[in-house]
């Protein structure tokens, strides 16, 4: 019956025999048959038949509509069939924001190989503007973005919130302080990251909060360097806990103590909205949405 259900909407969709049959690489003969049988089933004409036109009659509109609905569930049906009988695969586009693409997302990969072999990520770090972008153009399957990102053509899932703290190195006179006041922040260079960076923006919004305005301020396109140039003794700025980790354990990074911190922001997964997932897809969102550093929150 599934057959008979294709050949007549695609026969009412392009309103010709002719046209269908090609569509269908049918001869138009059998076509015919097979609006013949299914007008016999159902106990009616369907088809309003002329030399120039072919059309639905009032019982092949009610056919129409169900048999379209019918055959999109037979597609979905055999499609949810086959993820469950197959094994996931194929190509999987990934972009993620420098903090999580960098410290982070490693560690998901890592486990999704392990146990997802046939997945083959591909994977883009940038800042958040550029990874936003690039799912909206369709060059990404999904996206991790920092802090706050709202486009209504967009799939925006939040599944993290992230710590941020000011760092200083150990060396640094404010290091150690019980009490770090507003004044002698202001009075710091400050090293951040560029336009259009998730960190960039998380420091701004800080500023705005505790109403401050540094004078003096290093930008600079990468957290790497901005730790590196921190632990010298360039500057503070403001880092993820999940950047930080590793130095703070070893002790070359320090936090200060200041009131309103440490700043809280929000990690989020991006897609295209009403886009089909693919099972890989999806496995790698759910194993994003597990994953936690241990740590993270404290």
């Amino acid at each position: 019956m599934d057959q008979q259900l294709r050949v007549f909407v695609t026969v009412a969709d392009r309103q010709n025999f002719s046209r269908a049959a090609e569509e269908l690489h049918m001869t138009q003969p059998a076509v015919s048959q097979y609006i013949l049988s299914l007008e016999r089933m159902i106990g009616t004409k369907l088809l309003e038949r002329s030399n120039k036109y072919v059309r639905l009659n009032k019982a092949g509109e009610i056919v129409y509509h169900h048999a379209r609905e019918i055959l999109g569930l037979h597609t979905r049906m055999q499609s949810l069939v086959d993820d469950l009988m197959n094994t996931p695969s194929g190509r999987l586009t990934i972009g993620a924001s420098y903090t999580y693409g960098e410290y982070v997302l490693p560690h998901v990969v890592a486990r999704m190989r392990e146990y997802y072999p046939a997945i083959t990520p591909t994977i883009t770090i940038h800042n958040s503007t550029v990874i936003a972008e690039q799912v909206a153009n369709r060059q990404l399957d999904v996206g991790i973005v920092e802090g706050e990102y709202v486009d209504e053509k967009m799939c925006i899932e939040p599944f993290a919130d992230d710590r941020m703290y000011l760092i200083v190195s150990p060396h640094h006179h404010l290091a150690g302080k019980e009490k770090v006041n507003l004044s002698d922040l202001e009075a710091q260079t400050w090293i951040v990251r560029e336009e259009g960076s998730g960190t960039r923006e998380a420091a701004e919004k800080m500023f705005r909060q505790l109403q401050i305005a540094p004078d003096r301020m290093m930008e600079f396109g990468s957290t790497q360097v901005i730790k590196e140039s921190v632990e010298a003794g360039l500057g503070i700025s403001l880092l993820s806990y999940w950047a930080i980790r590793k130095e703070r354990k070893l002790g070359t990074l320090v936090t200060l103590k200041v009131a309103g911190t440490p700043v809280t922001r929000n990690f989020s997964l991006l897609t295209k909205t009403n886009e089909f997932h693919t099972k890989a897809l999806d496995i790698f969102m759910d194993l994003i949405r597990n994953h936690l550093p241990e740590g993270a929150h404290t």
